[in-house]
């Protein structure tokens, strides 16, 4: 059996700038990494070790280039719900205590208030 050999293998050095614009230009007019990695001869893996390497450096970040637009969207507004009324509330407690308060009482002041009423 023969083989025959039909290229050089070649180990190609990237400056930390050509990285840079190899990694950059993914997303841009819609290029995937494939589609970049295929471009440059390169795996698509390489492109992946290059952002974290050049994160680590602080050469490039995720959001570098980025633009902002105001957008106005609508916003439903939800609907107010309306309090229940209020209702007189009579509790009686061992030993013939009595407690009255309005039924809107915050449940941790009526639980500490049952406790001193309580203790009493």
């Amino acid at each position: 059996m023969r083989g025959e050999i039909l290229g050089a293998e070649r180990r190609r050095f990237w400056h930390d700038d050509d990285k840079l614009e190899i990694v950059a230009s993914v997303g841009i007019a819609g290029a995937s990494v494939t589609q970049v990695a295929q471009r440059h001869e390169i795996k698509r893996q390489q492109i992946y070790a290059w952002r974290h390497e050049l994160k680590k450096k602080g050469l490039w970040s995720p959001d570098a280039g980025a633009l902002f637009f105001p957008v106005d969207l609508p916003v439903a507004q939800a609907p107010v719900a309306e309090a229940p009324p209020s209702v007189a509330v009579e509790l009686r407690l061992r030993g013939g205590r009595s407690l009255h308060f309005e039924s809107t009482i915050d449940p941790a002041a009526l639980s500490a208030l049952i406790r001193v009423v309580d203790a009493a």
